[in-house]
């Protein structure tokens, strides 16, 4: 094949050479016309067109000759490099003759190149025209569309058109036969023909709301006269109030005199018929326990009165049939209803947690002039009772740096029953209430809306079902059998607080303040003493080393207060890490001990630093004094104080084998230095003999 192409070239490169054809000249539109020469009608004028070639040729069979011309050309390349390498000149004839038969592929690949320009063209102008057709279609079909959805929207509105008559509700078809007379009711024209029942209905309604309207206009004269007797009774009671404030004025100084309140008494009782059921189960329970057994406690009403007595308020019914304007106030009250059913989430959430407007304050005064106030809420949707405290005390509270959390409202009430932590609701259906509205836990909210204690929930009443087992009281009995209790509680734990709050104060200046009926628990001289007391966080107490063996015993809690005391003798240090429980001090703190001295040693290597923590921990009842126990904490630090004593200088003895010690001399006089196989140590102290032993 490439054989006969290289010759069908050669032979029109030399037809070329012997026969020089007319020039043939291409215009714009693609249409040749042949160059003119001197004499245009002597010579031969030939008209070639490629647009009409371009329609009898194949484009397969253009591209399979584009591909043998390539190939072609490229074989006479490479015979050209062959004969150049093999020393032929570039004027040789060898040469040469393939130069002209490449010149002659040339030509052919541009022809076919402009052949194929000239398609893409023409394809291209038959997709525009395929397009241009297509859009007008289109055009076409989105006309056809909008005409329809204007006919549908026409059908629509046709469909849903409603006569004014039947917004008016009429009276049904029985009972307008019976009432009706008979040239209104016509019962032989309209028990066949619908229409003209519907116009007699219409027309027995004008006539009753006509006999109704001249009832109407009869009902407002008579109320006229009444309400004009009313004001006239009016004026004449309006003339009685300022003589009887003036009474009430006088008997003001009688009423203080006899400590009988009457007028503050009478204004909260009216208050008071605005609680919800709760609260007031709690008003009544609390100020009985007040005047019966605690004269110094008080309750009051706050909040606003008037929301309240909205709130008690009925709702009205309203039927607005008088007039065309009270139809249209209907109708934009029904669109204002229809745009609040898409209420944000968090609306939502306000609307569950809201508060009731009226809550009760319950003060408890103490002797020494402290005050604790609770102030109790009530969650309308929850049907729970919250709480919030304040302490209001008569000396300054803010020297003691450690005792920060000891009066925070947020922590001062947690367990003051056992795992009573007031941080999630106890109510069992507030869980699915919770979840329609997104709410996790209703931990989050405890500090704007206060703390559910279950002991709040008995104070006012409500009692839910859980695990436990159920007294079977409710209401003001359940309330009353409660009152007592915790009200004691209530104020012992003020008492306790306060006490603590003295005893860091005096801690964190190196003061251990030991009560006088507590000096026989210690002897009269102890060397040891406090040189640091600080507070610490939870998770600074979990990170210590010698308290993993309490954490794993599962002894200490969120709610425990936790501090670090340094009790330091000579180059001996000893550091305490203390867990005070909530309910302290009927639980008392729990000791952890670490002593720094010739190496480091803690209750899990030291036998004797576990007794020294058994002194503090296990035998706290020695060191309880006087009811209600207040100087525990202040007595456990001396009693640690006096065993870090007793360890260093009978420790001294057993590390030297000598007679005198050499860094602690011994003071404490004891019976035996140590004992058993763990070589412990005489920490009982023995009063009035005043030596130690062993227990």
């Amino acid at each position: 094949m490439r054989t006969q192409i290289t010759s069908s070239a050669t032979v029109m490169s030399s037809d070329a050479v012997k026969k020089r054809k007319p020039k043939v000249i291409r215009s714009e539109a693609g249409a040749p016309e042949t160059k003119r020469g001197r004499a245009e009608g002597d010579q031969d004028v030939r008209v070639y067109n490629e647009e009409v070639e371009l329609e009898v040729r194949d484009p397969q069979q253009d591209y399979m000759l584009y591909k043998d011309t390539c190939a072609a050309l490229a074989k006479l390349m490479e015979e050209i490099q062959e004969l150049k390498a093999g020393g032929a000149k570039v004027q040789s004839v060898e040469i040469e003759e393939r130069r002209t038969q490449c010149s002659v592929h040339f030509i052919t690949l541009k022809k076919l190149n402009r052949l194929a320009h000239m398609r893409l063209k023409k394809g291209r102008d038959q997709t525009h025209e395929a397009k241009q057709r297509v859009d007008v279609l289109h055009l076409q079909l989105q006309n056809l569309l909008y005409e329809v959805m204007h006919l549908q929207k026409e059908i629509g509105k046709c469909l849903e058109f409603r006569s004014q008559h039947e917004e008016i509700e009429l009276v049904s078809e029985e009972e307008f036969f019976q009432e009706a007379p008979a040239e209104i009711s016509r019962p032989h024209v309209t028990r066949d023909d619908q229409h003209q029942l519907t116009l007699a209905r219409l027309d027995w309604e004008l006539e009753q709301r006509k006999r109704l309207a001249e009832q109407y206009k009869m009902s407002l004269a008579r109320k006229e006269k009444i309400q004009k007797a009313i004001e006239q009774k009016r004026e004449y009671l309006s003339s009685l109030q300022p003589g009887l404030q003036n009474i009430m004025q006088a008997s003001l100084p009688v009423q203080e005199y006899l400590a009988i309140p009457f007028e503050h008494m009478q204004k909260q009782a009216e208050v008071a018929r605005h609680l919800p059921p709760p609260l007031y189960v709690l008003l009544v329970q609390a100020g009985a326990y007040g005047q019966a057994c605690d004269k110094n406690l008080s309750v009051s009403i706050s909040g606003d009165v008037d929301e309240a007595k909205a709130l008690s308020r009925p709702p009205e019914d309203s039927q607005d049939d008088e007039s065309d304007s009270d139809a249209e106030e209907e109708q934009q009250n029904t669109k204002r209803r229809r745009a609040t059913l898409g209420v944000q989430l968090d609306d939502k959430r306000k609307e569950m947690l809201r508060r009731h407007p009226l809550s009760l304050c319950v003060d408890l005064k103490c002797k020494d002039g402290s005050v604790l106030h609770l102030f109790f809420y009530y969650l309308m949707n929850l049907n729970i009772l919250t709480v919030k405290t304040k302490v209001s005390t008569t000396t300054d509270l803010s020297g003691a740096v450690s005792a920060g959390e000891l009066l925070n409202s947020e922590s001062l009430l947690n367990c003051l029953y056992a795992s009573d932590h007031g941080k999630e609701t106890p109510n069992p259906a507030n869980r699915y209430q919770f979840d329609k509205v997104g709410i996790t836990t209703f931990g989050d909210y405890v500090s704007d809306l206060g703390h559910p204690f279950v002991w709040v929930q008995k104070l006012g009443g409500l009692q839910f079902s859980s695990g436990g087992a159920q007294s079977g009281l409710t209401g003001s009995a359940l309330s009353a059998s409660h009152m007592e209790r915790t009200m004691k509680l209530l104020r012992g734990r003020l008492q306790a607080r306060l006490a603590l709050h003295k005893q860091f104060s005096s801690l964190e200046h190196s003061i251990i303040p030991v009560s006088s009926e507590c000096q026989h628990l210690f002897p009269a001289k102890v060397v040891s003493g406090l040189v640091r007391w600080t507070t610490m966080s939870c998770q600074e107490f979990t990170e210590l080393g010698f308290v993993q063996h309490v954490l794993k015993a599962g002894l200490v809690h969120e709610t425990d207060l936790f501090f670090m005391a340094t009790v330091e003798r000579g180059t001996a240090r000893l550091r305490a890490a203390v867990v005070m429980n909530p309910r302290y001090p009927e639980v008392a703190p729990l000791f952890s001990l670490s002593l720094h001295w010739k190496g480091e040693r803690s209750g899990r290597t030291d036998d004797n630093l576990q007794a020294m923590e058994s002194e503090v921990n296990v035998f706290r009842s020695e060191l309880q004094g006087p009811r209600p126990g207040l100087q525990l904490l202040t007595n456990q630090i001396q009693r640690l104080c006096v065993c870090l004593d007793v360890y260093l200088e009978t420790e001294s003895q057993v590390c030297d084998g000598s007679e005198g010690p050499k860094e602690f001399p011994r003071e404490k006089m004891c019976l035996r230095t140590a004992r058993g196989p763990s070589r412990l140590k005489p920490f009982k102290y023995n009063h009035p003999q005043g030596f130690f032993s062993h227990r």
